[in-house]
């Protein structure tokens, strides 16, 4: 595991190597540090398409790359940081209070998207400004 800072964090996950084919698992407390509520998967982004651009209040995820790559662009209120995902043994952890923007997805890239928590619009901070201010 690479930490990045104090809170985000680029996880090494499990890999079983096979001929017929590698495999990798998550399991939640153990390789990232919350309790899966959510699933989602973004997949067949247009060229130039960026996702996200938001920040969530309370909910931390855990990104990967299953397929394909694509960048993860995240900022603090005062830096931004930038991390290329492009191995699906590998996934970011970005805990709350980061503006998060996905951008540069390869062709047939997916997304895979694990979240702490339920779908809650009121956890959603969609405006920049008002992110700046809260954090």
């Amino acid at each position: 595991m690479l930490e990045l800072n104090t809170k985000i964090k680029l996880i090494e996950l499990p890999k079983i190597i096979d001929t017929r084919g590698n495999l990798s698992f998550i399991e939640e407390k153990k390789h990232i540090p919350f309790e899966i509520k959510r699933v989602y998967w973004i997949y067949d982004v247009p060229g130039g398409e960026i996702r996200g651009s938001h920040a969530y209040k309370t909910l931390q995820e855990f990104i990967v790359a299953l397929s394909g790559s694509f960048d993860v662009v995240l900022h603090n209120g005062k830096k931004e940081f930038k991390f290329s995902l492009n191995r699906s043994y590998y996934g970011l952890y970005v805990p709350e209070l980061y503006w998060r923007r996905l951008e540069n997805f390869s062709t047939n890239a997916v997304c895979l998207i694990l979240a702490s928590d339920f779908y809650k619009e009121e956890d959603y901070i969609r405006d920049f400004n008002e992110f700046k201010k809260t954090v």
